[in-house]
């Protein structure tokens, strides 16, 4: 394998070697996911859209990548990061090498690093721009460039699906807005016989509402909640006319919509490890996550949104209610994928909202 190189924008330089995409000069938002296995429904979740995820277990690839675990098509991370690459992996169902798979798919990876380093890095400067490229002949230059780099704010975009499509079912009829939607959460939906419409970003209220759905789930994705103008006007579309349900990025739009507040934080919740307690039963259950913004706390006492659930390693918002309305999100994936399967039961919870029943997030 060739050298391949990681440039911080606060200068720091990290000296790897090269595996996936033959040729690499990208730009990236470097994060860390602290999930220990997963490693194929990461790459291909769509919520990873212009990152660098550095995997905080120092081997990956050692099972494979298969057919079944993929989260979209085509995967749209800027590229993966990890402290050993399995060249050969070993799994009843391994299909191709992490290698092989991240070259089909052009997509540059980097090996051999100090990836607890970095980590560190990140976690005490928050989360950083990073360019990764094959060679550095003018580090000034290259740093300079890094630190002028504008992300576009087009993510949800550019992964969400262009055409409305659907998935026959015999159940309730569910609207799914797609900002960036894991498959996970349609598979849910279709193991309890629900016919669903998967619609675009865009798709307005007044061409929700003519579907005449039982519910509409407002997907994960991609991105800064406030530069999703058409999900805050279509969760206001919808407020009181249909039970909403969202997840992550929805989530983070019904927050809005209702007149509270994001933040972008530190370095965010990426993994399969996250403990969140329902305030309403004192469970605490293990979830998947993955989000670089958050509700803001205080924004909420004016709005008529209630928490339900809260993080515990730092007291974020992960559940809001809504006091009249049968609106109610939670910031975690109740879908799994990877992940504990401990909230899959709010998939459930939602269909009892849409036929009547009493239930919270």
């Amino acid at each position: 394998m060739s050298k391949r190189y990681l440039l911080l924008e606060d200068g720091t330089l990290f000296e790897g070697k090269a595996f996936g995409a033959e040729v690499c000069e990208q730009y990236g938002e470097v994060v860390f996911n602290t999930g220990m296995t997963g490693y194929q429904e990461t790459l291909s979740d769509p919520s990873y859209c212009d990152q660098f995820v550095v995997m905080t277990y120092p081997l990956i690839g050692n099972y494979g990548v298969n057919r079944d675990d993929f989260e979209t098509i085509n995967p749209a991370i800027s590229g993966l990061i990890v402290r050993e690459c399995t060249e050969y992996p070993s799994n009843f169902r391994n299909e191709w090498a992490l290698d092989d798979y991240l070259k089909h798919k052009n997509i540059p990876g980097l090996a051999n690093i100090d990836t607890r380093r970095l980590v560190k890095k990140i976690r005490e400067k928050g989360t950083m721009k990073g360019f990764m490229v094959d060679s550095i002949e003018d580090f000034n230059n290259a740093l300079e460039q890094l630190n002028l780099y504008e992300f576009p704010s087009d993510q949800v975009k550019r992964v969400s699906t262009v055409k409305p499509y659907v998935v026959p079912g015999k159940g309730e009829r569910i609207v799914l807005v797609d900002f960036g939607m894991k498959h996970g959460i349609l598979r849910e939906f279709t193991q309890r016989h629900c016919h669903i419409t998967v619609v675009p970003y865009n798709t307005t209220a007044d061409e929700i509402l003519q579907l005449k759905p039982d519910g509409v789930m407002l997907s994960n994705g991609p991105g800064d909640p406030k530069d999703v103008k058409e999900g805050i006007e279509l969760v206001k579309g919808l407020m009181g006319k249909v039970p909403l349900f969202g997840i992550c990025l929805g989530h983070q739009l019904i927050a809005l919509a209702f007149g509270a507040d994001t933040h972008k934080m530190k370095f965010g919740h990426r993994g399969s490890n996250h403990p969140v307690k329902d305030l309403l039963t004192g469970e605490v259950w293990m979830t998947s996550q993955n989000h670089g913004y958050s509700v803001t706390k205080e924004s909420l006492s004016q709005t008529s949104l209630t928490v339900t659930q809260i993080a515990l390693n730092d007291n974020t918002i992960e559940g809001l209610e809504h006091e009249l309305y049968d609106v109610f999100s939670v910031q975690y994936h109740p879908e799994s994928s990877p992940g504990p399967h401990d909230s899959n039961s709010l998939f459930d919870q939602f269909l009892d909202k849409i036929k009547g029943g009493v239930i919270h997030a």
